[in-house]
Formats: structure tokens, C-alpha cells, sequence
């Protein structure tokens, strides 16, 4: 019987605050260096509605420098955005030296919202899927480092998780007109992802899935892949190996072999 790692699951609050707290002394370790040797780092999360992004993002930053951090979560786009080159707006918020920079949706929402809910042409996604791997080549070669994770659940998991939004009178900030429909468009935005890990992973920026239906084990599984791919001398390799069942690489057969949720 295969080993579990010890970041595999979340058995108790317990161990989950244990296992959570020293994963992110290991983000701390990380910033330092990335401060040290004026390194950038750009990490991308996407995912369906409710799929758990402002708490992996929340437990990433929770202790690091808010000077050296930013989180990126663009709304609307305005006349001005929708007139401008459509990666500006975006590039203004591209990290410098010494700067961590986390994307709650980026660039890539137009190969998902905006493409199932009609928000863009057949053109203009088109476009985006032409110039998306240049523009992220560019990147690259600029010396950004750049992490895409994007986080997979159920659409059994979807329905409880929006429900319960509804119901919490401290998340009603997260309720939008977007989230009633998530759900009817569930096949539309299947399609819309596969197509979009499909046509834009590539060796140098590749996708990576995180499967998300139990939080607690996203969050710590996502932190320890995290640490393991970013150079740092000062870092645990032991708390940084994230289990390959919840944390790996996208792959086309992955599409075939029941890895992400249908």
C-alpha cells in the first residue's frame, strides 16, 4: 500500500494548524530569499466559483511582508480596459524585484468566465489563446517565475460550497450574479477549461491541479508544491513534498483518466 505523505490530508484542526504553521515558516524562509537576491515571483490561481482561492491565497500571505506581497483580484474590466491591449492591465501589476505577487484570477478569466458567459468575441478569445504562451515567454525571459495552479472540485462540492456562501452573512461581499448560474453552466465551463489547459500548457510556464473538494488538504498540498518549486537554499525539502494525488502536473490524458471532475 502506497505511503501517504504527512501533507496529504487534513485529519484534525490539530494537525492541519501544526502542518499549516510550518509550511509557512517555509514561505517566510522563501520571501527572505527572493528578498536576498532581488528574485520575482508571479503565482496564478484560478478555478470555478467557490473552488477555494481566497483561502489558499489567504493562508500563503497570512505571515509574509505586506511589502513585498501583493494580491491581485481585477474586477470589471473598464471602457478604458476593454479599449487597451487586453494583457495591459495586467502588466501593471506584474511583479518587481524582491515581490511575490499572487493572481486571484488573472489573464486566464478570459478563457473561462469571460468565454462561457460571452463577455468576449469568438475573436477575441482567439486572440488571447494566439498571444497568451508569447506573452508568457516574455515573462520568463524577463527573469519572472511563474507558478499556474488552478483549483479543481466537484460540482457536488460546487453546489454545497455556493449554498453555504448564500447563507453566511460574512461572505455575502463574495455573492455575485455570476455565482447563481455557475451551476447551469457547469458542463460550458468543463469545456472551457479543458480547452484552456489544453492549448496553453506548455514546459515553460505549465499548469498544475490542485483538487480541492477537501480545503484544508488543497491549501497545504498547494504551499508544499509551492515551496518545492522555487529555489531556496534555507528551505525543509521534508515539509515540501505535496502529495501527487492532489497536487500534479496537467497532462492531456488526465482529461481521460478521471484525475479532474467532469
Amino acid at each position: 500500500m502506497k505511503k501517504r505523505h504527512k501533507h496529504a490530508d487534513a485529519a484534525s484542526d490539530d494537525q492541519y494548524r501544526t502542518q499549516l504553521r510550518e509550511l509557512q515558516i517555509g514561505l517566510v524562509k522563501l520571501q527572505r530569499h527572493l528578498i536576498k537576491f532581488d528574485h520575482r515571483l508571479l503565482i496564478v490561481i484560478e478555478g470555478r466559483d467557490a473552488a477555494g482561492k481566497d483561502g489558499a491565497i489567504k493562508r500563503i500571505v497570512q505571515h509574509l511582508s505586506p511589502r513585498e506581497t501583493r494580491v491581485v483580484a481585477l474586477g470589471r474590466p473598464s471602457d478604458h480596459d476593454a479599449r487597451s491591449w487586453y494583457f495591459q492591465r495586467y502588466a501593471h501589476h506584474l511583479p518587481t524585484n524582491q515581490e511575490m505577487v499572487l493572481m486571484n484570477r488573472s489573464w486566464y478569466n478570459r478563457a473561462g468566465v469571460e468565454r462561457v458567459m460571452g463577455f468576449c468575441t469568438e475573436a477575441q478569445y482567439d486572440e488571447f489563446m494566439e498571444t497568451v504562451l508569447p506573452f508568457e515567454r516574455l515573462l520568463a525571459r524577463s527573469g519572472i517565475q511563474m507558478l499556474k495552479y488552478y483549483l479543481d472540485i466537484s460540482k457536488s462540492e460546487q453546489e454545497r460550497r455556493l449554498e453555504a456562501r448564500r447563507r453566511d452573512p460574512l461572505k455575502q461581499w463574495k455573492v455575485s450574479p455570476i455565482d447563481s448560474v455557475a451551476l447551469d453552466h457547469w458542463d460550458d465551463y468543463s469545456a472551457a477549461r479543458n480547452e484552456m489547459l489544453l492549448r496553453t500548457q506548455n514546459e515553460i510556464t505549465p499548469w498544475y491541479v490542485v483538487k480541492a473538494d477537501d480545503k484544508k488538504s488543497a491549501r497545504l498540498n498547494l504551499i508544499a508544491h509551492l515551496l518545492s518549486h522555487v529555489e531556496c537554499p534555507d528551505r525543509d525539502e521534508h515539509a515540501a513534498k505535496p502529495h501527487e494525488e492532489i497536487v500534479f502536473r496537467f497532462e492531456p490524458e488526465r482529461l481521460e483518466d478521471g484525475a479532474l471532475a467532469d
